[in-house]
């Protein structure tokens, strides 16, 4: 039976459990497309340039759906806003399935990047209410679980599209969105409201504290440019493997996405490390790791062991990086969770929306040396964020 949760007195483990698997599940539907870029290119006849507004658009409606949609956690109740968004999500992924050209998949990807937001929903839940000591843990096995829906997703939706077309990808994932409602219905408990007042009220108190806190600006910053160089692999790879010398399929593609399994495993790891090692050590450490990455996939980019070893560096290296950022700023207004929430993963998907357009603007002049340029660049100013920040921990 479903109890009211208390700040701080715990989180029973079944309920984080499938607050991942639901996390999980829910941020797959940013991903879904990447394996299948060259397939939708072919079967919409458009060019490459214009397949990859999709994931833009996508990571675009995700930060609008961060900024608009999240701070209404502290606001309205939270389970209602969750069936509401899984409903909608259903809507627009069974859209992209029948849709007949390119205008009405942007449209239904930008709807279907505002409604994924929900595991940053659940992410704030996990550290309001579980105790002091578990908070950066169980953080961090949300975040396991949206890792894994990443990889996941990219493996899944390479296999459906090879074999039985793009478009049924997305008639299953209408399908699992549609189960999650009752899902939500089911398992997740009352919680007590963090705001008292009016919707407008409350995005002027995320105003206030964006202008008031420049450490929670610049560590938002600095993590979001980290992603955007994540993006910028992702938004090219499709196009890169489906070339020489690997003429690869989506399912191979798709198949790529398990070499993430470095980034979801070591989450609820750095989860832990981040109270011992501290924020900025662990950003030195997460930026040199993705530059490495980097010169791995630029120096043996027409290998498949280039790719596998520098993808596997790059999520170990984006987990520093997320986690110690976004620990930190959950716990440095612990009473406007969701809004200090807002304010980091918009930050964070707007960078991803900016990786995602520079790697296809440079992909299209430069082809992969292109990309790298644009991966290393994004890295190297959030690590100079972090040298020359006088605000920052």
């Amino acid at each position: 039976m479903k109890q009211k949760l208390i700040e701080n007195e715990g989180i029973p483990g079944y309920l984080l459990l499938i607050l991942a698997v639901i996390s999980g599940l829910a941020v797959a539907n940013l991903y879904y497309n990447q394996p299948l870029l060259n397939e939708i290119c072919s079967d919409l006849k458009v060019n490459e340039f214009t397949a990859n507004l999709i994931p833009m658009v996508t990571q675009i409606g995700y930060a609008c759906g961060l900024l608009f949609i999240i701070p209404l956690g502290d606001l309205y109740n939270r389970r209602r806003i969750i069936v509401v968004n899984f409903t909608l999500l259903s809507l627009s992924m069974a859209s992209i399935a029948l849709s007949g050209n390119i205008g009405l998949v942007l449209a239904s990807s930008l709807i279907t990047g505002i409604c994924s937001v929900m595991p940053q929903i659940f992410i704030p839940i996990a550290s309001q209410f579980s105790k002091p000591e578990h908070k950066s843990k169980n953080v961090g096995v949300l975040v396991s679980g949206l890792l894994t829906g990443i990889l996941g997703s990219r493996v899944i939706s390479g296999l459906v599209g090879e074999y039985w077309g793009w478009r049924t990808m997305y008639y299953v994932a209408a399908v699992i969105m549609f189960v999650c409602i009752f899902v939500v219905i089911k398992v997740i408990p009352d919680m007590t409201i963090n705001y008292k007042g009016t919707y407008k009220e409350l995005m002027q108190s995320l105003l206030g504290i964006f202008r008031q806190r420049p450490d929670i600006r610049l560590s938002s910053l600095r993590a979001g440019l980290c992603f955007g160089s994540f993006l910028c692999l992702w938004a090219c790879l499709a196009f890169k493997l489906s070339g020489a010398p690997f003429y690869a399929g989506n399912n191979i593609i798709g198949l790529m996405g398990l070499c993430g399994v470095a980034g979801a495993l070591t989450a609820s790891i750095v989860g832990r490390y981040v109270r011992i090692l501290g924020v900025k050590r662990l950003n030195y450490i997460g930026c040199s790791v993705i530059i490495v990455s980097w010169a791995i996939m630029f120096f043996f980019h027409n290998t498949y062991t280039g790719f596998i070893v520098g993808i596997m560096l790059m999520d170990v290296g984006m987990q520093c990086v997320q986690l110690s950022n976004q620990t930190y700023v959950l716990t440095s207004v612990p009473n406007a969770s969701n809004r200090v929430n807002t304010i980091f993963m918009t930050t964070y998907f707007i960078g991803g929306a900016l990786g995602t357009f520079l790697a296809g603007f440079f992909w299209h002049y430069l082809q992969w040396t292109g990309v790298v340029i644009v991966g290393i660049s994004l890295t190297m100013v959030s690590l100079l964020i972090t040298r020359f920040a006088k605000v920052l921990q």
